[in-house]
């Protein structure tokens, strides 16, 4: 499936400024980012070259997605996984799931962790969607500006930038861009960004990654933080982004001058 665009009717500041939190075809004018956006897509092949080529399954619905997401925190994707599948196997619809005991919810999810805390936020998403909406649908995002979905998957209890960006990428493919532990340590060790969290990753990142990249650039960033640019211990010998590593060369540095 392409990358959603977003005509002007759809999304008021397309073709007249960037993003905040999604690529919207207009970069940021400052050098630096810029230079970001350029250095992403020179990134991408060779990030490929190791990790492989990423199509977007979008095999969830962005109700499914959002609460799958809700699911992952704190907590493995293996376990997640299988809460979710424990989820959708004990509840036959969300209207079922909506009107279900709380402790009945946690139970069902109880092996991904945090369950009571999980179970009352899943309620209260289903909640706010059919107040607001009439249904237990999300599917609406889809037809909003990038932005304005962000903004208001963020008004969610427990839904952060991250989880927003998540439901949008990988349900619909709409290029908001993540950004993990691993993504902001790597774009950090890289120099593409110089944050000291991972919002301010997500806001500088998402306007410049090149929207058909989206998805795979975010999945190849967080396989190379997890196997190769660890937290602990990286692995810089089996690292083909040395010669764009700003990290790398500070640490080659030092061992010379000691």
């Amino acid at each position: 499936m392409p990358v959603r665009e977003y005509d002007e009717k759809t999304c008021e500041n397309k073709g007249k400024g960037p993003g905040i939190w999604s690529f919207n075809g207009v970069l940021p004018s400052d050098e630096e980012s810029l230079i970001r956006h350029d250095r992403l897509i020179k990134l991408d092949p060779i990030l490929v070259s190791v990790h492989g080529e990423k199509p977007n399954p979008m095999d969830e619905t962005p109700l499914e997605a959002i609460v799958h997401i809700i699911l992952t925190q704190n907590t493995t994707d293996k376990n997640s996984d299988r809460t979710f599948a424990n989820l959708m196997n004990r509840f036959a619809t969300w209207e079922d799931l909506a009107c279900a005991d709380d402790t009945d919810v946690a139970d069902a999810i109880r092996l991904g962790g945090l369950a009571d805390i999980k179970a009352a936020r899943i309620k209260r998403v289903l909640e706010i969607i059919k107040e607001t909406t009439g249904a237990y649908s999300l599917d609406f995002v889809v037809d909003m500006c990038p932005d304005d979905a962000m903004v208001y998957l963020m008004k969610m209890p427990g839904v952060g930038p991250k989880s927003a960006a998540c439901s949008l990428l990988f349900s619909s493919n709409i290029p908001t861009f993540p950004v993990d532990t691993h993504v902001h340590r790597v774009s950090n060790r890289l120099g593409l960004v110089h944050t000291s969290g991972l919002e301010k990753t997500q806001l500088a990142m998402a306007p410049v990654v090149p929207a058909e990249l989206t998805y795979q650039l975010h999945v190849n960033l967080v396989h190379h933080g997890r196997f190769i640019c660890r937290a602990r211990n990286p692995k810089c010998d089996k690292c083909p982004l040395t010669g764009e590593c700003k990290y790398f060369a500070e640490a080659t540095e030092q061992k010379v001058e000691g």
